[in-house]
């Protein structure tokens, strides 16, 4: 055998392995997350007053669960969903209501791809929200740049308003524990948000600090 012929197959051999391992260990994720355990929330609650099932709607929908039926919801069986499903407990309680908590497995995959696919639309739907508060977000910054409203004042409240959409990113990312691709591009807006307002306040300081008698521009 030439020298070049066994340089072909001992290449062609390389690229088979490559191969094989990319497809078990893709084939193993899939399966994980297949076999991923659930915990189902079964709540009854009586019908009036009104706002103690308002309160444990509420807040199933704040930590991320997603509606099965018939008072029956379900979250992937994490440690970020657990203080949450203890806080719905408590609300039922105070409506003399009662929450059954059930450890589940999807009995098929197809059944598995339902419910993540249920779980990931929720957290897409939620950084679609986020993304849109972002876009507010920088059309105000834009808005204070073109019509020269420079002030202290207003970066401070422009800085809150920053702090809060990341403390409203860590909350959404905990919960995206399956990464929908909304989530990807969500982090790339927040960071142009940061961006953004590091220009502003540059633009700010030097308006603060600009000689007496001389406009922004250094007329």
């Amino acid at each position: 055998m030439s020298r070049r012929q066994t340089e072909r197959r001992t290449k062609t051999r390389r690229t088979v392995s490559r191969m094989d391992v990319t497809t078990v260990t893709l084939d193993g994720v899939t399966d994980v997350e297949d076999r991923a355990s659930w915990l189902v929330v079964v709540i009854r609650i009586p019908a009036s007053p009104s706002r103690h099932r308002v309160a444990v709607w509420r807040e199933l929908r704040r930590i991320g669960a997603v509606p099965l039926g018939g008072g029956t919801w379900g979250a992937p069986a994490a440690p970020v969903f657990a203080d949450g499903l203890a806080k719905v407990a408590d609300l039922a309680g105070r409506g003399d209501g009662t929450v059954l908590t059930l450890d589940a497995e999807p009995h098929s995959r197809g059944d598995a791809q339902a419910l993540r696919g249920e779980f990931n639309a929720a957290r897409a739907a939620e950084w679609a929200e986020f993304v849109s508060e972002c876009d507010k977000f920088e059309i105000e910054i834009a808005k204070e740049r073109r019509i020269g409203k420079l002030t202290v004042a207003e970066l401070d409240e422009e800085e809150h308003s920053l702090d809060r959409l990341r403390r409203w990113w860590r909350d959404l990312k905990a919960r995206d524990i399956f990464t929908v691709p909304e989530g990807i591009d969500a982090e790339d807006r927040l960071k142009r948000c940061t961006e953004t307002l590091d220009a502003y306040a540059d633009e700010v300081y030097a308006a603060a600090h600009a000689p007496l008698g001389r406009t922004f521009a250094g007329e």
